[in-house]
């Protein structure tokens, strides 16, 4: 990481009645230019507890009664003014040491009416060429709305793959709030150190006792973004405790946090730990590639997908502890020859690590494994970390078919697009599905669940994985992919920073029987999800109306402010009868072939098949079409699933086969052009709940 020299800007702080603020003035090498009525200074100026800004007056050539007398105005980068009288001897302008006084003469904002003084001024001229003009002192300042510090405020805590939660010992971390760092950017050197610009992080055990501070990092502050970057000691002990941010010795309100042993997090290319991961592809000691999906150089970096037989190396956070020092310049740690077992699962193959360390002062973890030759391809392969068996949250990276390649490939992308993705640009999609699953439930009996949601989202390359699920569901070519998760993470497929959009009103109309006219749409505010209470024929639920059948359906879309108005429109016709039912086991080495009759040729059918094991879970969708008559789901899919535990005599999987026809719709985007793709899809299947062996 770069170091970067920058100057600091002290923000000023909030108002309230009547205070009196001690402070010292500093004015550094304010510029003095002559003319008519005096010399013209002006020049950074800081006060302490307050602020800082900009000093500027005049300091006349002809003394009054010996002295010097000036007005000058201290302007804050608040907007608000503090004006002051300068007096000084005559003979500064000769070069003479500066002795002299100020006195608080009103201003601006807050500091309307303000009085004070500096009663010892002291400080240098420097004459010649330019002149220079330095003063500094203590004081004090009372506005009739006085100003006194604003503390700190924390919105959250991330670690340093911007994921929420836990932190692990030893790991870079992300504060985020406001008032926390002066304006601007600066970053600490090797040594780090526990205060970095007047400002500190400290981890108090909430049971009580001694706060440990944290290794400084960074300060930013820039365009309305506030946030510090922090290493948590590796010798802060595993346990509850309150974080606090301390700016120029006023102090946040607690955040409470856990410190764990290990939490580990692969670092993404669009900082939302769940996107692209940071991957350089090695190709040579003298080049190592950036993953991306096509290859290009730019900006004196250079960019490919990974190639099969490829060493990788990886980036992430949360690895554990370390011994040596957190905030020194080293050697690295390496945690695979300390016994902590680190594995890269690839689209679901595991590969031991050949190296998993950290660089002692960074608080980011390296992991370097090679690829197998046979490793699954494409432009979205699932990527984890298991540490100690344990998963990280899901990414991806993209694969390249063979050493030869430029490019992964992507169903339903050209390399053109692909190119167009890593030259910074976005897809705009929109997709409603209407699904009705009929199945058994335990204690329940059958049932027939009826959903119907949808939702407009604007994607970029960083973000590909969630966009092909939305492929899969309209691609009628054939094939599968397999999601592998963690079922500890709320997230199954990687999506990222996806970004939602507002289309407004939307309602849905269908057939007679499905008892659903003019129905609205409810819309998630922060997500912008639209989703429909449906029934699930067989379990009562208050308020749900409507099932999925046979016929056909409309959507209206009354426009919003980022969507405009739209209309869709598909005909579902009648389900698939799967011959010999669904079955009840699963044997992942043989494949799992189905037959079916009945549906229209061209109907679109899905298969999606799910088990979990503890943590580890897999999902696999496959999709073709119902004029094939069947489908075998090969074993190399199936074989990346675990053995399903069993679960009070249930086993934890998930099988279910749906037909159903697919429509495509357009609208325009209210800041110009239309959707990319938007899809209007309908489902009516079976599912059940196997044993995958």
């Amino acid at each position: 990481m770069a170091l970067t020299a920058l100057m600091i800007s002290v923000p000023s702080f909030g108002a309230t009645r009547d205070a009196t603020i001690p402070t010292t003035l500093t004015v550094t090498n304010a510029n003095g230019t002559l003319g008519a009525s005096g010399v013209a200074f002006s020049g950074p100026a800081t006060l302490t507890n307050i602020g800082n800004g900009s000093f500027s007056g005049t300091l006349p050539i002809v003394p009054t009664g010996g002295n010097l007398v000036g007005t000058f105005s201290i302007t804050l980068t608040s907007g608000d003014r503090i004006n002051v009288t300068l007096t000084v001897p005559a003979g500064v302008l000769t070069g003479a040491p500066l002795t002299g006084s100020a006195t608080v003469t009103g201003g601006t904002g807050v500091y309307a009416g303000a009085t004070g003084s500096f009663p010892n001024l002291t400080g240098t001229t420097v004459i010649g060429f330019t002149t220079t003009l330095s003063i500094t002192g203590p004081g004090t300042i009372v506005t009739g709305g006085a100003v006194g510090p604003t503390a700190p405020t924390i919105t959250e805590v991330l670690n340093g793959a911007s994921v929420e939660g836990d932190l692990a010992q030893g790991s870079i971390f992300v504060v985020k709030g406001t008032t926390l760092s002066a304006s601007g950017f600066t970053e600490s050197g090797l040594p780090r150190p526990t205060t970095l610009g007047g400002v500190k992080i400290t981890f108090t055990p909430q049971s009580g006792g001694a706060g440990t501070d944290a290794f400084m990092v960074y300060l930013f502050n820039l365009n309305g973004v506030n946030q510090l970057a922090a290493i948590l000691p590796s010798a802060v002990p595993v346990g509850n405790y309150n974080l606090t941010v301390t700016n120029n010795g006023t102090s946040s309100a607690p955040f409470p946090i856990k410190v764990v042993q290990r939490r580990v997090s692969v670092i993404t290319a669009d900082s939302s730990g769940s996107g692209l991961a940071v991957v350089q592809n090695f190709i040579s000691p003298s080049q190592l590639d950036i993953n991306r999906l096509t290859t290009f150089a730019s900006g004196g970096f250079t960019f490919s997908p990974s190639k099969p037989g490829q060493t990788l190396i990886l980036y992430a956070v949360g690895l554990g502890a370390v011994t040596g020092g957190d905030d020194i310049a080293g050697g690295a740690f390496d945690f695979a020859a300390n016994g902590v077992d680190v594995q890269a699962l690839v689209g679901g193959v595991p590969i031991r690590a050949a190296f998993a360390g950290r660089t002692r002062g960074t608080g980011a973890d390296q992991i370097n494994f090679t690829l197998p030759a046979n490793i699954p391809t494409g432009c979205t392969v699932s990527f984890q970390l298991s540490v100690n068996g344990v998963r990280s949250k899901p990414t991806f990276i993209a694969i390249a078919p063979d050493a030869n390649a430029s490019a992964c490939v992507q169903p339903g992308f050209t390399t053109s697009q692909l190119q167009q993705f890593d030259q910074g640009g976005s897809f705009t999609v929109g997709s409603f599905a209407l699904t009705q699953i009929s199945q058994t439930v335990p204690s329940v009996g059958s049932v027939k669940i009826n959903s119907a949601a949808g939702q407009f989202i604007r994607y970029s390359g960083l973000q590909l994985a969630g966009l092909s699920q939305a492929q899969a569901q309209t691609s009628t070519t054939g094939g599968c992919y397999i999601v592998p998760a963690s079922t500890d993470s709320a997230e199954v497929i990687p999506t990222g920073n996806l970004v939602g959009l507002d289309a407004g009103n939307v309602t849905l109309n269908g057939p007679a029987a499905s008892n659903i006219s003019n129905r609205a749409f409810t819309q998630d505010a922060k997500s912008k999800f639209y989703s429909l209470s449906l029934a699930t024929e067989g379990i009562p639920i208050l308020g749900a109306v409507g099932t999925i059948v046979g016929g056909t359906y409309t959507l209206a879309g009354a426009g919003g402010k980022d969507v405009g108005g739209f209309n869709g429109s598909l005909t579902l016709g009648s389900p698939l009868t799967i011959t010999g039912g669904l079955p009840s086991t699963v044997n992942r080495a043989t494949g799992l072939t189905l037959s079916w009759t009945g549906g229209n040729a061209s109907d679109l059918v899905q298969i999606v098949g799910n088990s979990s094991s503890g943590q580890i879970s897999g999902t696999f969708v496959c999709t073709t079409t119902a004029g094939t008559g069947g489908f075998t789901v090969p074993s190399s899919i199936l074989t990346q699933l675990p053995v399903s535990t069993v679960t009070s005599g249930v086993p934890n999987g998930y099988l279910s086969v749906l037909s159903g026809a697919t429509s495509t719709f357009t609208a325009p985007l209210v800041a110009g052009g239309s959707l990319d793709a938007g899809a209007f899809v309908g489902f009516i299947g079976t599912g059940t709940t196997p044993a995958y062996q």
